[in-house]
């Protein structure tokens, strides 16, 4: 349930919404928080997927296993696998099934970091830019080439061989190219930002030009203070300097608005969901 207060703030933004001739939604990881899938939790979903990883390594949560220092290749790609076919596995959640509905038939550009390919399950890869990546992607670790690489079904068959938490070693993916070692192609210190990034980059870039001197719906949902480089402090710039935009923050914990914006913006510290559901409810 929102509080009282929010719960009148569902009329002004869907007034925004209305009145906008462009919307720009900016998502994070709050966003999957919303629909079950928490990347930094240890849950029932966390344990669903990646039990035995966690019983024998102590991991406790998605992320923790990423950056989890696995002693062996055939170890880590055991939890790669597991964490492809997991983004490939689960449900669109709930929230991203409301904000379909909320942007249907607007003007609209999506900014995500999310790596998890639930913005791209519902909208089309036109608009929508992933900026941090992809986690059912592969790349060479070496950025010995331009070219990444969907792994979705190579993943199913990894995990239909893991015995324990190892793959065998022949199934341990390799480049094509230089023979070297893969990466997930997400934001990382070898992240290869090629012509498959520059694409996302210039999407978006494309939709801000064009747009700018509309009236702009900055909309931002469930964007913390892990990277604010790349939604939040933008979103706060130009909503501070176009003339006819407005900026609106969704998030429990870090719903920050600018004094500067205090005449041009809107704050809900509410979860995600019930706010959107009653988006949809009252349109």
């Amino acid at each position: 349930m929102l509080s009282e207060q929010n719960q009148e703030y569902i009329s002004t933004i869907l007034q925004k919404i209305q009145e906008a001739e462009a919307i720009i939604v900016g998502g994070a990881a709050g966003m999957s928080a919303a629909s079950g899938y928490n990347w930094y939790r240890d849950d029932a979903m966390f344990r669903k997927y990646f039990n035995e990883f966690a019983e024998k390594y102590g991991i406790d949560s998605i992320f923790g296993g990423f950056y989890h220092p696995f002693r062996t290749e055939e170890e880590q790609w055991a939890y790669l696998a597991t964490l492809i076919n997991f983004v490939a596995d689960v449900p669109l959640g709930q929230p991203y099934k409301d904000l379909d509905k909320i942007l249907r038939g607007k003007n609209y550009f999506i900014l995500t970091t999310n790596q998890d390919t639930q913005f791209l399950q519902v909208f089309p890869e036109e608009k929508v830019s992933a900026i941090q990546g992809n986690w059912t992607y592969l790349q060479c670790s070496r950025r010995c080439h331009d070219g990444i690489y969907p792994y979705v079904q190579e993943a199913k068959e990894l995990c239909a061989h893991i015995e324990g938490t190892r793959i065998p070693s022949d199934m341990v993916p390799q480049c094509p190219v230089c023979g070297g070692t893969m990466e997930l192609w997400v934001r990382s210190r070898v992240f290869l930002e090629g012509s498959k990034y520059r694409s996302e980059i210039n999407k978006y870039h494309e939709f801000l030009v064009k747009n700018q001197t509309k009236k702009v719906l900055f909309l931002e949902l469930g964007v913390g203070q892990m990277t604010p480089m790349f939604i939040k402090e933008p979103f706060w710039n130009m909503t501070y300097n176009w003339p006819d935009a407005y900026y609106i923050t969704i998030n429990p914990k870090d719903a920050l608005l600018p004094k500067e914006l205090k005449d041009k913006g809107l704050a809900i510290h509410e979860d995600i969901a019930p706010v959107l559901r009653n988006l949809v409810l009252h349109m």
